[in-house]
């Protein structure tokens, strides 16, 4: 990024490397990687420890089942949630599958969350041996815990891409050549969409003018100028300083969002599993915060600018969404009082065997 006087100018690259203007290794896709890996290093600890029945050996399998839960959900969420066309776009280039063109559009943290849902009913059913015994079987709602508390980390390192991509943009702080508090962001990628400020297509449009090359279109033309600013060079740098009293200050609501749903929620899910507690109690505590946090920060994070409706009764989609997550937190905490059985856990508490989680 750029320091101004006041707001930072956003000049980061979505591509940790890039090979091609449109192709190489990019946070986005790395922040996936990370969270895996977090959420696998997490159900480690705590299979070693002896916090949990799942078995150290079936963490690895475990993972296998949340990634594809994670993948498949997130994406196919985006599609039923926000963009529907893309389950009938059959045609075009590979992979001629809309919901498989992960450029358009991108990934759903409800769509995911119902996915994770789903491994976790899956993992805690066992494994099936060849002598058709089935091994391994872990409490359902204890194994909604676990994912709950694995999800966490993944969710902090998505939100720091949305922030690197300049995606999913807040609430306008000062308008273009207006005094910024030093805290907001100026992000060059609001132009040309539909949350860019009234007028400034227009005042951009001498400066795009000048760097057109043949028959670009205005769009086509300001996406190079936003890899020319990304590259980092003198080149990248002067575009910028042209640039930068062309674009509006905003709430980094990313950055918000990331430490609400993977800093905030991960400390009061751990606090509140240092004593054992009840199966499917940490689950329901997850769902609770997330849906109370998402609605609070989605007042600040503006709704996807390409949806038809995108307020109804004043709620955007994604608090919508968290509404029923705060309807699911209900359903599962009533369920873990009904069905959940003895406690499980507990950090602060002294495991009660060798090789027993602790329970109480």
């Amino acid at each position: 990024m750029t320091f101004t006087l006041a707001a930072w100018l956003h000049t980061l690259s979505p591509f940790l490397v890039r090979f091609t203007d449109e192709f190489g290794i990019r946070w986005y896709g790395l922040s996936y990687v990370l969270g895996f890996l977090a959420g696998w290093a997490w159900l480690r600890y705590l299979a070693r420890r002896g916090l949990t029945p799942l078995s150290e050996q079936r963490v690895g399998d475990a993972m296998v089942s949340l990634v594809v839960g994670v993948v498949a959900g997130g994406r196919l969420g985006y599609c039923l949630f926000y963009q529907p066309s893309l389950l009938t776009d059959f045609g075009g280039g590979f992979p001629f599958w809309g919901v498989l063109r992960l450029t358009q559009g991108g990934m759903s943290s409800h769509g995911g969350m119902i996915g994770v849902a789903l491994a976790a009913w899956w993992i805690a059913r066992g494994v099936r041996q060849k002598s058709g015994e089935v091994t391994g079987r872990v409490p359902r709602l204890h194994v909604f815990d676990l994912v709950a508390l694995a999800a966490t980390p993944g969710l902090l390192f998505g939100r720091l891409a949305n922030f690197v991509n300049g995606e999913l943009l807040g609430k306008i702080v000062a308008m273009p050549g207006e005094t910024a508090p030093a805290w907001s962001v100026k992000f060059p990628q609001e132009a040309f969409t539909g949350h860019a400020p009234a007028g400034q297509a227009e005042a951009l449009a001498p400066l795009v003018h000048a760097y057109r090359v043949g028959a670009e279109s205005d769009a086509q033309t300001y996406e190079r100028m936003l890899r020319l600013i990304q590259s980092g060079g003198q080149s990248g740098r002067e575009l910028a300083a042209k640039l930068e009293p062309f674009i509006s200050a905003r709430h980094p609501s990313q950055l918000y969002q990331g430490v609400c749903e993977g800093l905030i929620i991960a400390a009061a899910l751990w606090l509140i599993w240092k004593r054992p507690r009840t199966p499917g109690i940490i689950g329901a505590a997850f769902l609770a915060l997330y849906g109370v946090l998402r609605i609070a920060t989605e007042t600040i994070r503006l709704p996807d600018a390409d949806l038809a409706v995108q307020r109804l009764a004043g709620l955007s989609r994604g608090q919508w969404l968290s509404v029923l997550m705060l309807a699911g937190a209900g359903a599962l905490a009533w369920a873990s009082v009904k069905w959940g059985g003895e406690k499980l856990g507990g950090w602060g508490v002294r495991p009660s065997g060798p090789d027993s989680p602790a329970r109480s």
